[in-house]
């Protein structure tokens, strides 16, 4: 587990001025295509205009610049390659970017469009001190292709006013004030006619702002920039809302060389089970949901996850369920050239509840059924297994609630279900539909039984009909504001039962909307056994 430290926050702050372009050129590299050794630019639409969204470095040294026209960059660069913007495929490869991070820290969020903060404060010891964690993340990505500038600061803001203008600075804690002021205004990121109001007004450093009064700046150009300026010069907090809730307990292996034999990923995945679970078992706790992080040395990120029904204290517990979830997985785990860290967290856990073991032999029975149903929803997924408990409704389709069985398996044994009475045939058929199949019905009254009916194109002779049932809509419901029904259970000459139902009374229910007599319909809406 990594301890927080108490001293003041720590942001590293990552910008990737040229994340469209470069997201290009590596998909451009892994289809084979061969390098293209001319300008390259990534063009977005705004009003009718062709404005240059991102350059490469060749593009920059011809003179052209963001947001210039298309045409003004060709007539200073005439061999552009022009790409089309794609702000989707941008914001994912974003999100893998963040993924990968999640090595270094679990708290990355999200500084869009094309940067990151991460939440350094006590992890910094892990990697020789903030220097050096800082260009261990800006070397990894510049090997992958990625154009980065980072700065570390004591909040988000002081530290994104940095890398936007140099690369690689550190600011001491109470120095923020020193390091932003010889910076330009348009630092800030505020909006264009913010940035053009405080060069008119002669304010070009955010040196100069700060030297004015925050009543005069507030006045002038709002609360909201008043307090980005606060935090840019330290006297503000600036947290960020990392993208994932940091998980409860983290252990973690990294490796020398990646890995890439099953057997070495199992073994090092039991290790970290045994880890994880001592550590929850010093705080009398255990885990609800694990997840399994394997990083790929080419920055992928795979994550898998398993839940569980109780609260789990023993190692090779979570060592069967990963076991039984990886066998499971329809995209194997491919580790490429190889996984170079193995992340295992238990994201929710829950305080163990010690349980008489030794006399009530329903424990053991509900330890079971639950390990079971664990291993199950492991392979195939919790939302597939399920147990059904009571709803207090007429309504025969709402009568039931189908749950996750992992988290209701202890709601069945209180639920009170309407009991049977003894030698009566049951109310309900055993198959319910879950959506009512419509029929065509010969009655011989309006209002009275089928004596013939017509279903999935097969004629059934009716030999006895019981009810009817009748069972009216929940108005008090929005969506309750239905039709009378009167159900039947009706045997056919072949002996088969089933449960159908009439929707509407004949010639005393109106349509809402029309004012006239509603026509009945007739449905299928169960099986009996």
């Amino acid at each position: 587990m990594r301890a927080v430290s108490a001293n003041r926050r720590r942001i590293l702050s990552l910008w990737l001025p040229r994340l469209p372009i470069d997201r290009i050129k590596r998909q451009l590299t892994f289809t084979g295509a061969p390098p293209e050794s001319k300008p390259q630019v990534v063009v977005i639409k705004d009003a009718n205009a062709l404005l240059i969204h991102a350059l490469d470095e060749a593009a920059a040294r011809h003179g052209v610049s963001l947001c210039q026209p298309l045409a003004n960059a060709r007539a200073v660069c005439p061999d552009l390659v022009v790409h089309e913007a794609d702000l989707a495929a941008d914001a994912k490869m974003l999100e893998g970017i963040a993924d990968w991070c999640d090595r270094f820290t679990p708290l990355v969020a999200l500084d869009p469009p094309h940067g990151l903060s991460l939440d350094i404060t006590g992890c910094v010891h892990l990697f020789g001190g903030e220097a050096k964690l800082m260009q261990s993340v800006c070397d990894a990505l510049t090997a992958h292709g990625l154009t980065v500038s980072a700065a570390i600061a004591s909040n988000a803001v002081c530290a994104r006013t940095q890398n936007r203008q140099v690369h690689g600075r550190i600011v001491p804690n109470g120095e923020e004030a020193a390091a932003v002021a010889p910076q330009p205004v348009v630092a800030l990121g505020g909006s264009e006619a913010v940035t053009l109001g405080l060069r008119r007004a002669g304010l070009k450093t955010i040196g100069d702002v700060a030297s004015r009064g925050r009543n005069e700046i507030t006045a002038r150009f709002g609360a909201a920039f008043t307090r980005v300026l606060a935090q840019a010069l330290g006297e503000a907090d600036a947290p960020i809302s990392p993208r994932k809730v940091p998980p409860d307990y983290i252990v973690e292996k990294r490796f020398a060389e990646p890995v890439a034999t099953d057997t070495v990923i199992a073994a090092s995945l039991s290790s970290l089970a045994a880890m994880l679970v001592a550590a929850m078992a010093q705080q009398g706790k255990g885990a609800r949901r694990l997840e399994a992080c394997f990083f790929r040395t080419d920055g992928l990120v795979r994550i898998i996850a398993v839940d569980t029904g109780q609260p789990v204290t023993e190692a090779a517990v979570v060592d069967r369920l990963f076991r039984e979830r990886l066998d499971a997985l329809s995209d194997p785990l491919d580790p490429g050239f190889g996984f170079d860290m193995i992340r295992l967290s238990a994201s929710r856990s829950e305080i163990v509840v010690q349980q008489q073991r030794d006399l009530d032999a329903h424990v053991h029975d509900n330890d079971e059924l639950s390990a079971l149903i664990d291993r199950i929803a492991a392979r195939i997924g919790g939302k597939r297994v399920i147990v059904h408990l009571p709803v207090d409704t007429h309504i025969p389709e709402r009568a039931a609630l189908p749950l996750p069985a992992q988290h209701n398996l202890a709601a069945t044994s209180t639920a009170d279900w309407p009991e049977r009475s003894d030698g009566e045939p049951p109310l309900r058929p055993l198959r319910l539909f879950a959506r009512p199949e419509a029929i065509q019905v010969i009655a011989g009254v309006p209002d009275g039984p089928p004596a013939r009916f017509v279903w999935r194109r097969a004629a059934h002779a009716v030999v006895r009909a019981e009810g009817p049932e009748r069972i009216a809509m929940e108005w008090w419901r929005p969506e309750g504001q239905g039709l009378t029904r009167d159900y039947f259970r009706v045997e056919d000459e072949h002996g088969l039962r089933f449960w159908l139902y009439r929707d509407g009374l004949y010639d005393r229910e109106f349509e809402p909307q029309e004012g006239l007599p509603v026509q009945p319909v007739w449905y299928m809406h169960g099986l009996f056994a």
